[in-house]
């Protein structure tokens, strides 16, 4: 039975667990529940805290888990990156009071406060900067009206927890971040791995895309699957008008009112979309 390790709260669990219920997996009703069994698709949830994840994962105890890139970088064990999952985007970023830093190479010999010690030194170390990394657990934009930190390295969503402390952002971003499946790397892969995998690959095709109908005169199908490739091709069925065919594709979800402008302009009729749910590619 494959163990999946699964974030306990927070946005990134919802977001995890709505993932895998479309990958027909069953998921908790109850948040204070910590280990879900489902035999039918032989594959077993435990739900912990993100940042401990990847040490679960990384000993071997259990096979995979989701959780944030900068928390499984940050926990720097033995595992590596299976997928990226689509959600949970953020930004790893320096800042400090506004004024006074422009580039990281002023970082050196700085007092930086981080809640990512791991995934800090690792930068720092790359681009040959010494600095002092003072590790909190929290609010470490505080850090630096505290005399803790001469600046802090954060995760930055918005900004404006930092244009209220005071502090601006500066420097390249140290790390994109979002929700990933891990394994443990050097092994093999467990049984019932391909089939989350695939799974999981089938919602975040059908999150990106929807299905288009629509009919179109013969002399116009060259063009109008231009505009609607496909994955592969179209499929093309015959009408009764012998001078009309049915087109069928899947488009791009954020491209669809752009296509369906294009396709009557182009003299497409009855122009349909619907969801796809679930899809093997």
């Amino acid at each position: 039975m494959l163990r999946v390790a699964v974030p306990n709260k927070g946005a990134l669990s919802e977001a995890a667990s709505a993932m895998l219920a479309e990958a027909g997996y069953r998921q908790r009703r109850d948040p204070r529940e910590l280990v879900l069994v489902d035999p039918e698709n032989e594959i077993e949830f435990f739900f912990l805290r993100p940042r401990d994840i990847a040490v679960y994962v990384g000993s071997g105890t259990l096979d995979v888990g989701i959780t944030g890139r900068d928390l499984f970088l940050d926990a720097q064990v033995k595992a590596e990156e299976l997928m990226q999952l689509g959600f949970g985007a953020s930004t790893f970023r320096f800042a400090g009071p506004v004024g006074d830093f422009s580039s990281v190479d002023e970082l050196e010999g700085r007092r930086l406060a981080t809640s990512y010690e791991g995934l800090l030194n690792d930068y720092l170390a790359a681009r040959g900067i010494t600095a002092s990394v003072v590790r909190l657990d929290g609010a470490v934009e505080s850090s630096v009206r505290l005399g803790v930190a001469d600046a802090i390295a954060d995760v930055v969503e918005t900004g404006n927890t930092l244009r209220a402390a005071g502090m601006e952002i500066f420097g390249e971003p140290i790390l994109q971040s979002e929700a990933v499946l891990i394994g443990r790397s050097g092994v093999d892969a467990p049984a019932g791995l391909d089939v989350l995998l695939r799974r999981l690959q089938g919602v975040l095709v059908a999150r990106q895309y929807v299905m288009m109908d629509y009919d179109i005169r013969t002399d116009l199908v060259d063009r109008a699957a231009a505009l609607t490739p496909g994955l592969e091709s179209p499929t093309i069925s015959p009408l009764r008008d012998s001078d009309w065919v049915a087109v069928r594709a899947m488009v791009k979800r954020n491209r669809t009112n752009r296509i369906m402008d294009e396709l009557y302009d182009l003299g497409a009729r009855a122009i349909l979309v619907s969801t796809i749910h679930a899809c093997r590619i």
